[in-house]
């Protein structure tokens, strides 16, 4: 094989594809990206058995082959070339190796054949919808804090997407929770959505879709299978993700309809209050105590081994008095979600759960469980 493309193609499609790539790895060819030459230019490919994400480059062939190499290695190497290089890749069937030239540097990287590295196939996936990108990145942004990392509970470990029928009008839903909060977003479900199966993108996958998100692009093409899921980015970028084999929980459940008291606080102060005042909570307890009366809500944190704080803010609130306690972490991932200038908390009692949102009918719903203070 031999070849040569721009620094800045080639690293920018590394950057996409590495990052699949685990540091440590028992199985070697798993830390080695897939180089191969095809009619577009330079195909690059990685998986960890779990997702597999494929690049296209433009690229120079000269002389047709395939092999891979260290993923992490060869990223470093054309991340440190200089700006506007050309990069050659060349491989000879005698040394095992890949020479990488660029100017007046040469690095010769440890190769492994092309006919060891796996392959993700993705199979029959019957559904298929296009959704635009900005709607995509909004669903797994305002869920992405709430997917659980309690490995015993794997099913939690990702976001449930599924469409259901909303007064009258389908919508594409985001859920995702860790039991002690819940993250619901909904959107215009995409044509072609309907009957889709109900499906757990995992934690990984959803991390590296949002980076794929970042890099733009006007709409991504979804396609899936109960099992699998293909997305393809603008700018040819496809991932493929296996999809958690379980049953999410019905978490419609846990949303209570009968909170009837209701507080409207500025999102704005009372986040940097609930922040301020929590510098003095424990790392283990984080609790802060929401004192809520008419007019009033009196935010305070005690701790025995570093003292006491207290901050008082003015609100709207005209139901009876109220103690609640909450983490004050999770308090703060929540109104980072909200885009209004308000809060609206829809509260039942000290031991229930509150709802949190920007308004009455906002697209985003939160339900965070309470502490004891």
């Amino acid at each position: 094989m031999r070849v040569t493309v721009e620094r800045a193609a080639l690293l920018k499609s590394l950057g996409h594809v590495h990052r699949v790539v685990e540091r440590r790895n028992t199985i070697p060819i798993l830390s080695n990206v897939l180089l191969r030459t095809g009619e577009n230019g330079l195909q690059l490919k990685a998986t960890d058995l779990d997702i597999e994400v494929t690049e296209t480059v433009a690229a120079d062939v000269l002389d047709a082959g395939a092999t891979t190499v260290p993923a992490h290695v060869i990223y470093d190497i054309v991340r440190k070339l200089p700006e506007g290089a050309q990069v050659s890749l060349e491989t000879s069937g005698e040394t095992g190796q890949m020479t990488i030239r660029s100017g007046r540097s040469r690095f010769a990287l440890g190769a492994l054949p092309e006919g060891d590295f796996p392959d993700l196939a993705a199979g029959e996936l019957p559904h298929s919808f296009a959704i635009p990108a900005a709607e995509l990145k909004q669903l797994i942004e305002k869920t992405q804090f709430a997917i659980s990392t309690e490995e015993t509970r794997y099913y939690l470990n990702g976001i449930y997407f599924h469409t259901l029928e909303v007064e009258g009008a389908l919508k594409l839903r985001a859920v995702a929770t860790d039991g002690h909060r819940l993250a619901r977003v909904e959107t215009e479900a995409p044509e072609g959505s309907r009957g889709m199966p109900g499906i757990i993108v995992p934690r990984k996958a959803v991390a590296e879709i949002q980076k794929l998100v970042d890099d733009g692009g006007e709409s991504v093409q979804v396609e899936l299978s109960p099992a699998k899921i293909r997305l393809t980015f603008a700018g040819g970028v496809i991932l493929i993700s296996k999809l958690i084999d379980g049953t999410f929980p019905d978490y419609q459940r846990v949303i209570p309809t009968g909170n009837d008291k209701r507080l409207t606080v500025e999102r704005d102060a009372f986040a940097k209050a609930v922040d301020r005042v929590s510098t003095i909570s424990s790392e283990r307890g984080r609790a802060v105590k929401l004192a809520v009366s008419e007019g009033r809500l009196a935010l305070s944190v005690t701790n025995p081994d570093a003292g006491s704080a207290t901050e008082e803010l003015d609100v709207d609130y005209e139901a009876s008095a109220l103690d609640i306690g909450f983490n004050a972490r999770y308090l703060l991932d929540i109104t980072a979600q909200l885009q209004g200038d308000t809060a609206l908390f829809k509260l039942a009692d000290p031991g229930s759960p509150t709802l949190i949102q920007d308004r009455d009918g906002a697209p985003a719903l939160y339900v965070l469980m309470p502490m004891r203070v």
